[in-house]
């Protein structure tokens, strides 16, 4: 199943639209999606090297924008969407304590949810509850989001073949490492917030 998923996602990569189809997911991932980005972005940079900045620039700029509109829905519609939100991840119990850590880390908490798979949209919403300074989150955001996208293009740019050769033979470990990661961060935002 793993090896059928892993062909589709190569062959939307190669897609004329995957640079629309990896925005949308960049945008989702930000304020309501849990699948990251890089679940594209990394096949794309492998089906086409060449464009595996631009691909990050996509995927960063529409990030940060699906991170304003989760800053949105925690300042504007919490009550009503992100409570919703956070109770589909089980977090709402805990989430006043987290929001509590904004008045004195919120841009670090910013940085290391966009570079980390920490769920970021937990992160973008919290930063509206909060109230976190508008051009504090934008920034942290920009630089987390475009960090982490373009270390990822890098790597594909220059171990482009190497990198594929790698990810095709050992696909099962990479991806039940990213599943781990990916679970990881969801838990450490039940248990340590």
């Amino acid at each position: 199943m793993i090896r059928v998923i892993y062909e589709w996602l190569m062959d939307l990569a190669a897609h004329r639209h995957a640079g629309w189809a990896l925005a949308i997911v960049s945008f989702l991932e930000s304020s309501v999606f849990p699948l990251p980005p890089d679940a594209l972005l990394i096949p794309m940079g492998l089906a086409c090297r060449e464009k595996a900045f631009r691909y990050a620039l996509v995927a960063t700029i529409a990030s940060v924008l699906g991170g304003l509109a989760g800053y949105l829905i925690g300042w504007l519609l919490y009550d009503s969407i992100g409570q919703a939100i956070l109770s589909f991840y089980g977090l709402e119990e805990k989430f006043s304590t987290f929001v509590g850590w904004y008045n004195e880390h919120g841009a670090l908490i910013v940085l290391f949810a966009g570079l980390t798979p920490f769920p970021y949209k937990v992160i973008t919403i919290a930063s509206g509850v909060a109230g976190l300074d508008l051009p504090t989150f934008l920034i942290a955001s920009v630089t987390a989001r475009a960090l982490r996208f373009y270390l990822v293009a890098g790597l594909l740019f220059w171990f482009g073949p190497q990198a594929r050769l790698i990810l095709e033979k050992y696909l099962g470990w990479v991806t039940l490492g990213l599943g781990i990661l990916l679970v990881g961060g969801f838990m450490a935002v039940r248990y340590f917030f």
